[in-house]
């Protein structure tokens, strides 16, 4: 058994798992390498401005650099830094990093990544979550940060008797692994992307034995469900005389996510044959995503830089993961969610929810992002305590605006913890 420090560095109780770490085999990198040497690359003329997708020269320029210039064993010592645990759920494999709490009483915290994420994602919030002290924080805020890697993604390796994972399922293995695995009888939840349903359901499902959770954007639970779970306008037409700033704002959202979600949803398999070949492949296609989905103001690098976006494309490279992180697309329309209760709100679990202005719908202002959503039919889902929009920041809230994040997660806590009850700022 592991054992954690307290505030004052002296022992608490022992954590029950002992830790292990992340090492990526010679044989994996040599054939990395080797495949990349050997890119067949396509024709791709007329398109320097990614008007048809990604732009031939910048896959190149990158895919060049990982073969010749990235370290991913400087990488693997950073991830090692970090206490890493592998352990069965309920029969699935689960890579899970931590972070002990630094405080007088640490508050147990999950969080849970999405698509393309990895649990990486978290690397930039993990360390003032778990001390806040370090940072100029109050120690009362302290979590003990649980950062498991998605079930079918990374180094939660994928295994073929587990092919229906998807959202709500992986909800109910989170609340196992806390519950029995790290025995916490209550526990906190956060989560962004597919990782918000998930954190959505543990809200909906297991409130009693939750603090509250904090998710970045408030979607339905629904989300997925139907005939058409792969459109996000539900095969609506554009409406006609609409003002022509919301028209374009709908085509740009349908562009940002329509082939994405179509192609995840209908056809994973036909896609993972692909990436799960061709490092270049792989790359290009999670590549588009972090560029339309990041706020980056046209670069890319000033959020993810060469050495970030490499990183995250080999935790997907060297598990073979693409293929079953894909899939839970497919499932989550193909194994509709259904109540666990008929009380509203479903989700009854305190609710914070951080909001970005790069991913406001159509027709609303940021000034105007959290009424809008109140008012919403969204709104009524959640027992929403603490809702906050910030003009920066786009899909990857955590990896962009990390500090906003922290602030956001700890205001949703403070004084619904043993270690805040009480206090009022």
């Amino acid at each position: 058994m592991s054992h954690e420090p307290s505030a004052r560095g002296v022992e608490t109780r022992p954590f029950p798992l002992l830790p292990t770490t992340i090492q990526v085999s010679d044989d994996v990198l040599a054939d990395l390498r080797q495949r990349l040497e050997l890119t067949r690359w396509p024709v791709d003329a007329g398109n320097e401005d990614w008007s048809y997708g990604v732009s031939r020269g910048y896959l190149r320029e990158l895919v060049e650099y990982w073969r010749t210039g990235y370290d991913w064993r400087a990488a693997e010592a950073a991830i090692n830094a970090y206490p890493h645990y592998f352990v069965e759920v309920d029969g699935v494999p689960v890579h899970f990093m931590r972070k002990p709490g630094v405080g007088p009483d640490p508050t147990p915290l999950i969080l849970t990544h999405g698509w393309p994420w990895t649990f990486w994602h978290w690397a930039k919030v993990v360390d003032p979550l778990a001390d806040p002290a370090a940072f100029g924080g109050d120690p009362a805020d302290a979590f003990d940060v649980i950062v498991p890697s998605f079930p079918g993604f990374g180094f939660s390796a994928p295994r073929p008797h587990n092919p229906d994972m998807n959202f709500w399922k992986v909800a109910d293995l989170w609340h196992v692994l806390m519950t029995e695995t790290l025995g916490h009888t209550k526990y906190a939840a956060a989560g962004c992307d597919v990782g918000a349903l998930v954190t959505g359901q543990l809200g909906h499902k297991y409130a009693d034995e939750l603090y509250g959770i904090h998710i970045g954007s408030g979607q339905k639970l629904t989300l997925f469900d139907g005939d058409r779970g792969w459109d996000i306008s539900g095969g609506r037409p554009i409406p006609e005389g609409i003002p022509a700033a919301v028209h374009d704002r709908i085509i740009e959202l349908e562009r940002r996510f329509a082939v994405h979600l179509a192609a995840h949803v209908l056809e994973p398999s036909t896609l993972a044959y692909g990436l799960s070949d061709s490092p270049a492949g792989l790359l290009a296609w999670i590549l588009q995503r972090w560029v339309s989905w990041s706020d980056n103001g046209g670069d890319i690098e000033s959020v993810f830089d060469k050495d970030d976006l490499l990183t995250h494309a080999m935790i997907f490279w060297v598990t073979n993961s693409i293929g079953t992180s894909i899939r839970t697309y497919a499932n989550n329309n193909r194994y509709p969610w259904t109540p666990s209760h008929d009380r509203q709100p479903p989700i009854e679990a305190p609710t914070g929810i951080t909001f970005v202005g790069y991913e406001n719908p159509p027709g609303v202002t940021t000034d105007r992002r959290v009424q809008a959503f109140v008012d919403s039919d969204r709104g009524d889902w959640y027992n929403h305590v603490n809702l906050t929009v910030h003009d920066r920041g786009g899909h990857f809230i955590p990896w962009e605006i990390p500090d906003r994040w922290v602030e956001d997660l700890r205001r949703t806590f403070r004084g619904r913890t043993p270690s805040t009850s009480g206090i009022r700022r």
